[in-house]
């Protein structure tokens, strides 16, 4: 890769690095919850009665870093965890009524001017810009690693 174009390339990441942090400080501020405590919260409302393997796997979080999202979502009071009747090795999260409320009262994940222009675009473009995140996110590798650092910049895991 020429040096011109990786310079470039690093410079958009990094922009989108900081605007990512930005929202994730701003989300966090109107609702007293990180983006990944968003991001398991809502894994838990669209996907009803859920493990943690299942909850994992939605999120791009490691198991160890959706249980301790969920013992502070457990601590709020928005998700409750109980063991399967029928395997009690298995254990199920659901909302409470306060998560239910919670959850349907979250602001996007996303900037609003970044969802407006995103929404305007034509199926197609916004089809290949996911391909395109998509495919820079699997070239850095980013299919190895655990979402949860990056998605909360400046806090390491055990603060999620």
């Amino acid at each position: 890769m020429e040096a011109l174009q990786a310079s470039h390339v690093v410079k958009a990441i990094r922009r989108i690095v900081r605007a990512i942090d930005l929202r994730s400080r701003e989300v966090s501020r109107l609702t007293g919850l990180t983006i990944p405590q968003i991001v398991v919260l809502q894994g838990v409302r669209d996907m009803g009665e859920v493990t943690t393997k299942a909850l994992s796997e939605n999120s791009d979080l490691s198991s160890a870093t959706v249980v301790t999202i969920l013992d502070k979502l457990e601590e709020k009071s928005l998700v409750e965890r109980y063991r399967s009747t029928s395997d009690r090795r298995i254990v199920h999260a659901r909302l409470t009524e306060e998560g239910r409320r919670v959850a349907s009262d979250l602001p996007g994940l996303l900037h609003e001017d970044f969802e407006k222009k995103f929404d305007s675009l034509p199926e197609g473009e916004r089809e290949r810009l996911v391909e395109a995140m998509e495919k820079i996110a699997e070239m850095m590798n980013a299919h190895k690693l655990d979402a949860a650092p990056i998605l909360v910049t400046g806090t390491y895991p055990s603060e999620h």
